[in-house]
C-alpha cells in the first residue's frame, strides 16, 4: 500500500467522520425543534434517496471522470447542506442535500480501489478502508456525541458568550462543516487516474438503460449475485439496527442520547477486528465462505433482548460488529471485483449503493411504521434479528444450491 492510497483513505476517513457525526447533530436538532419521535427514523430515509434515485447517473458520472475530481464534489455538495442547516433549512431536507453527495461519494471512493490496485490486494485494501470507515464511525459516535452534550457544549457556549447567537445542536454542524472542508482538502490530492469505463453517452434515457442493463447483468452474475444480497441485506439491517439501539439503550440501561451514540462506537471497534481478520484470513476467491457468520449475527441481536448490564451490552455489540465486518468485507470487495470486469467499478458500485439502500429504506420504513404503531422495541430487536439469520440463511442455502449445478 503506497502513499496514493493512504491519500485516499485519510480523505474517506474524514468525510466518513463528519457523516457520522452529522447524524447525531441532526437528531439533536430535531429534538431541539420538538420533531415527533418517528421524525428520527424517516431523517436517515431522506439521507439514503438520493442513493437510490441518483444511482443511475452517479456511477455513469464516477466513471467518466477521475474519482479524486468526484469525490472532492461530492463532499462541497455535503458542505452545502450542512450550511442549508445551519441557515434554517428543515433538517430533514438540509439532510437530504448531504445525502446527495454522499449518493456521488460513493461510487468514487471505493471505484479508485479497482482502478489504483490489483485483484490481489483489494480484501486487504478493503479491510484498511472498512477499518477507517470504522475508526470514523467510532469517532464520528463519540465527537457527534460530545459535541450535543448540552452540559459541556453549552456552558462553554455560555462562557464564550455565544449561547444568545447559536445552539448546541448547530455549533456541533459548524465543527463537522470544518471536517468536510478538510476531506474535501486531502480530495485534492488524490492521484489521478484516467477514467474508467467511460460512458458513450451522457442523454438520461441512455444512462437509465445503461444502469439497468448493468443492474441485470450484476444480478445473474453467480459470484455477483450473492455478494450483491448479502451487503445489501447488511447495510439495510445495520443502519435500521443503529437507530434500534439508541431506543433499546434508553429503555434496557436508562441511557441518554449522548451515552447511547457512545455505546454504539463498541460495535464499530468490533467491525474494524472483523474487518482486519477477514483481510488477513480471508482471500478474494474463497470470499463466500464467511456467509455463516451473518446467521450467527442474527442470534446475537435476538440476545440483545435480555442484556440490562451497560457492561454485557458492550460486549454484545463488540461481538455483532466482529461478525458484520468479517462477512462483509470479503464480499464487498468481491462485488468490486466482479462489478470492475462485468461493467467498470463506478457502475458496479451505484448498483450496489441502489440495492443497499433500497434495502435501507424499506427496513428503515418498517422500523418508522414499529415506532408509529408503538411496537415494543424488544419485539423490533427479535424481529430484525429473526429476519437476518432467515435471510443469511435463504442466500446461503441457494449459493451451495447452485454450486452443486
Amino acid at each position: 500500500m503506497n502513499r496514493g492510497f493512504f491519500t485516499i483513505l485519510t480523505a474517506q476517513f474524514f468525510s466518513a467522520l463528519a457523516d457520522n457525526a452529522l447524524l447525531f447533530a441532526a437528531i439533536a436538532l430535531l429534538m431541539s425543534l420538538s420533531a415527533p419521535d418517528w421524525h428520527v427514523p424517516l431523517l436517515q430515509q431522506f439521507f439514503i434517496v438520493s442513493y437510490i434515485l441518483l444511482a443511475p447517473f452517479v456511477g455513469a458520472f464516477a466513471d467518466s471522470n477521475p474519482k479524486g475530481r468526484v469525490m472532492f464534489i461530492s463532499n462541497a455538495i455535503k458542505v452545502i447542506g450542512c450550511i442549508a442547516m445551519l441557515a434554517g433549512m428543515q433538517p430533514l431536507y438540509a439532510y437530504a442535500i448531504v445525502g446527495l453527495g454522499a449518493a456521488a461519494y460513493s461510487p468514487a471512493k471505493y471505484g479508485i480501489l479497482t482502478e489504483y490496485l490489483p485483484p490481489s490486494q483489494l480484501v486487504k485494501a478493503n479491510s484498511w478502508m472498512e477499518g477507517a470507515t470504522v475508526l470514523a464511525i467510532i469517532l464520528g459516535a463519540i465527537v457527534g456525541g460530545l459535541l450535543i452534550n448540552p452540559k459541556l457544549v453549552g456552558a462553554a457556549l455560555i462562557d464564550w458568550g455565544l449561547a444568545e447567537w447559536i445552539s448546541v445542536p448547530k455549533f456541533a454542524i459548524v465543527i463537522i462543516l470544518g471536517l468536510y472542508l478538510v476531506a474535501a482538502w486531502f480530495n485534492l490530492y488524490i492521484p489521478r487516474l484516467p477514467p474508467d469505463h467511460r460512458t458513450p453517452k451522457r442523454n438520461p434515457v441512455f444512462l437509465l438503460h445503461d444502469f439497468w442493463h448493468s443492474f441485470k447483468l450484476l444480478w445473474k452474475d453467480p459470484l455477483g449475485q450473492v455478494s450483491l444480497a448479502v451487503t445489501t441485506l447488511f447495510w439495510g439491517v445495520g443502519a435500521t439496527l443503529r437507530l434500534v439501539v439508541l431506543a433499546w439503550a434508553a429503555f434496557n440501561l436508562n441511557f441518554d442520547l449522548t451515552q447511547a451514540t457512545q455505546l454504539t462506537a463498541t460495535s464499530a471497534v468490533g467491525v474494524a477486528v472483523g474487518a482486519a481478520m477477514a483481510g488477513k484470513w480471508i482471500r478474494l476467491e474463497s470470499s463466500v465462505k464467511v456467509l455463516p457468520a451473518g446467521i450467527l449475527l442474527g442470534l446475537t441481536v435476538i440476545a440483545m433482548i435480555f442484556v440490562t448490564d451497560w457492561r454485557i451490552a458492550a460486549v454484545l455489540l463488540f461481538f455483532i460488529g466482529v461478525l458484520s465486518g468479517f462477512f462483509v468485507v470479503p464480499l464487498n470487495a468481491l462485488l468490486q471485483h466482479r462489478g470492475h470486469l462485468l461493467m467498470g467499478a463506478g457502475h458496479s458500485i451505484a448498483i450496489q449503493n441502489f440495492n443497499e439502500n433500497l434495502g435501507i429504506l424499506v427496513l428503515l420504513g418498517a422500523y418508522t411504521l414499529m415506532v408509529g404503531h408503538g411496537v415494543h422495541i424488544h419485539w423490533v430487536l427479535g424481529l430484525f434479528g429473526l429476519f437476518i439469520s432467515l435471510a443469511m440463511t435463504v442466500i446461503w442455502r441457494r449459493h451451495r444450491h447452485d454450486q452443486v449445478q
